[in-house]
């Protein structure tokens, strides 16, 4: 880096080769009322060191999730991290990777993808998973817009004991389309068959469940999806990507579209973000699935290789037929997903 003088005659020498005679012609674009009058009263600099025990000294006047047990969370927990995750996710050739448009230039970003959509699929049980959504809010939103869609339909059923936050993003998701919303009322943290069979009908495009729920309660979903399908409508069921480890895969018990918030998978809480959403679903739905959906093809030569496929987004061929108009995919945080579970594996989990 250059040396760079302060002096006055090197500040006239800098003002000159700018085409200016006065500092305050630079400013002259911003109102009086927003100039300081007087120099920013600044303290000295100091060294690293000190700023370091200066801001380990601030920082400490907060409470943590590595030195205390919180049990806040809504989608968002405190889960351990193997540190091989965070250093490969933050390899430059990952964190500086951009959308994959240009095949032949990305295959390292599509395998890295294909790879999630693999782990996402072996995890659920569902045929295909796309890569990615933004959180598990907008997962939900597009899995009910996806089945009213599909079913043509226009009625959605949510168990009361879905994440109030996801609701909300589905309410606005679906206010200008003319969807109706209505709830499932829960009994004692969880919701009955019986609950179910009184509000479905023929207009229901979708049921939404979520287990374990908001409460952390795990729904009993016997008998759930065959009433769902009776009267022609989806399952969509939310759940926490870890506890698949230990209890069904959703696929078991009929679901037809499985969102996740996938925070747990590898990702620091970060104060809320960046997050990712898991979105799976059967081969049935495949083309009407939003966001990115990488395949395995061959070159000319009969290699391997990879491609993004079945193109329904909005900046694409399909324009006012696309099936949802997210606009990038969390790429970066499907990567660390992967690497998370790759890591960690079935007996980890």
């Amino acid at each position: 880096m250059p040396y760079i003088s302060n002096t006055d005659k090197d500040r006239e020498e800098m003002l000159e080769a700018i085409g200016v005679s006065d500092f305050n012609e630079l400013l002259k674009d911003i109102p009086e009322e927003f100039k300081a009058e007087c120099r920013i009263d600044l303290p000295d600099g100091i060294s690293e060191y000190e700023i370091t025990k200066e801001m380990s000294k601030l920082a400490a006047k907060n409470l943590n999730t590595a030195n205390m047990t919180s049990y806040l969370g809504a989608g968002s927990y405190d889960h351990y991290i193997p540190s091989i995750t965070g250093y490969l996710a933050s390899r430059p050739e990952f964190q500086t990777a951009y959308t994959p448009y240009q095949a032949e230039v990305s295959q390292g970003t599509l395998q890295s993808i294909y790879e999630y959509q693999t782990m996402i699929c072996n995890l659920t049980g569902m045929h295909v998973s796309n890569a990615s959504m933004y959180d598990g809010a907008s997962s939900m939103a597009e899995a009910a817009i996806l089945a009213c869609r599909q079913t043509r339909k226009n009625k959605i059923l949510i168990a009361s004991t879905v994440n109030p936050a996801n609701t909300e993003v589905v309410k606005t998701f679906t206010n200008s389309v003319g969807y109706s919303i209505e709830f499932v009322n829960e009994d004692n943290g969880t919701v009955s068959l019986a609950e179910y069979e009184s509000k479905i009908d023929d207009t229901t495009a979708c049921v939404i469940v979520q287990t374990p729920n908001f409460y952390g309660n795990l729904e009993d979903l016997e008998g759930l999806a065959d009433l769902v399908h009776s009267k022609k409508a989806l399952l969509i069921v939310s759940i926490d990507p870890i506890s698949v480890g230990l209890f069904k895969k959703p696929s078991e018990y009929g679901a037809d579209i499985v969102v996740a918030e996938g925070q747990a998978l590898g990702l620091q809480q970060g104060f809320g973000g960046p997050y990712l959403g898991v979105f799976a679903t059967s081969k049935k739905l495949m083309r009407k699935i939003p966001g990115r959906v990488v395949g395995v093809t061959e070159d000319t030569d009969g290699k391997r290789g990879f491609v993004l496929t079945m193109q329904t987004r909005e900046q694409h061929i399909r324009r006012d037929k696309a099936t949802s108009n997210i606009c990038s995919n969390q790429a970066l945080c499907a990567l660390t997903a992967a690497i998370y579970m790759s890591t960690m594996g079935e007996e980890g989990l």
